[in-house]
């Protein structure tokens, strides 16, 4: 018998075969257009083109096809697709212009509110993953594109500038918002990945809602911290800009409409007046501002204060438009949710927050 003949080949565009299916999905992420593949997928796709050659001196060999997950389905960690990036590039491209010179850094302030609600627009839209591509709003559709587009950048960085914009913090310190950066050194432009942090989904602090733009587009799911795969390499960083959620916004609206910041001060004295007991601040925690503020029909800053803290601490899901100063069923939901992550249960956890929901809830 002669000896079978090796060679390198590309996928056959009509072959449904596992092999083909992933060279072709694979090739179509790749920057260069050209075919992109994984060293250990080329050896089996030739290993499996020698071993159909000799069985078919013999008998027939019989095709099985692996089972494939379902479209849309969470991959383990060896099927996460590759997520080549870009450079630092202004936004809309290097047709845009420049926000800074080269080497500055500007980190405008937001909310970590402002934050989230951003990367799920993204991932309401199902952002296309495109390393070459700059979506409506400017920002590249790659991994370290999405984490600028989020934070609010002046434009769009890479893995290998993004830590410049954040401050190293640890995983006990994590909050909705934050970055997990793996910038691989050795192969930055294809070995190296960014995430949002989104808040923790269990108390063991093991599983965490993740934000990413990942092929074949933005996704937002339950993710194993740090990450499917690279698990020592990813180090969590907080943006520099950021600032506390009612505070950020009621700043963002007093630069907007300065001249009604007074009027706005006293409206909300006002509410806190009369809105019952209160509790003063103590340790850094707001004063408990009381419970008729957090009542059906209750329209306040505190309840405004109250969700965005919410958000932060990763109970905001309940939310489609963000949190807002009426009380509402979504208020009431992520607050029984906060409540019942404490170990509380019954009347506990009944939704309505009480002075130690609120002492916990913002320490």
């Amino acid at each position: 018998m002669e000896t079978p003949v090796f060679e390198e080949f590309d996928p056959a565009s009509d072959c449904d075969c596992p092999g083909c299916v992933r060279r072709r999905r694979v090739a179509s992420y790749s920057g260069s257009g050209g075919p992109v593949g994984r060293p250990a997928a080329q050896r089996t796709l030739i290993v499996a083109a020698a071993a159909t050659a000799v069985v078919g001196v013999g008998h027939p060999a019989s095709a099985v096809a692996a089972p494939q997950p379902p479209h849309g389905s969470r991959v383990d960690a060896g099927e996460e697709p590759p997520t080549p990036q870009g450079g630092t590039a202004p936004l809309h491209g290097p047709g845009g212009s420049a926000a800074l010179p080269p080497g500055a850094t500007r980190t405008p302030a937001t909310t970590r509110t402002e934050i989230i609600k951003r990367a799920r627009k993204w991932v309401t839209e199902r952002v296309p993953y495109d390393m070459e591509a700059y979506w409506s709003d400017g920002y590249r559709q790659d991994c370290s594109g999405f984490v600028s587009m989020a934070w609010g950048l002046p434009g769009n960085e890479w893995t290998g500038s993004l830590d410049q914009y954040g401050t190293r913090i640890s995983k006990g310190a994590l909050e909705p918002g934050d970055m997990l950066l793996f910038h691989n050194p050795d192969d930055p432009e294809k070995g190296s990945h960014v995430v949002l942090f989104g808040g923790w989904t269990d108390s063991s602090h093991t599983t965490y809602t993740v934000y990413e733009e990942t092929p074949p587009q933005a996704r937002s799911q339950p993710t194993p911290y740090p990450y499917w795969s690279n698990g020592d390499k990813y180090v969590p960083y907080r943006y520099k800009g950021l600032t506390s959620g009612a505070a950020g916004a009621e700043a963002a609206r007093d630069a907007k409409d300065p001249a009604g910041a007074p009027k706005r001060r006293r409206a909300a004295g006002t509410a806190a007046r009369g809105a019952g007991t209160r509790a003063p601040a103590s340790h850094g925690v707001p004063g408990y501002p009381g419970r008729a503020n957090f009542r059906p029909g209750a329209d306040n800053p505190h309840v405004t204060r109250l969700g965005s803290r919410l958000v932060e601490k990763g109970f905001g899901k309940y939310y489609t438009n963000g949190p807002g100063p009426r009380w509402g069923e979504a208020d009431r939901r992520g607050v029984e949710a906060f409540q019942r992550a404490q170990g509380w249960r019954g009347g506990a956890a009944d939704g309505y927050p009480g002075p130690e929901t609120w002492r916990r809830l913002f320490s």
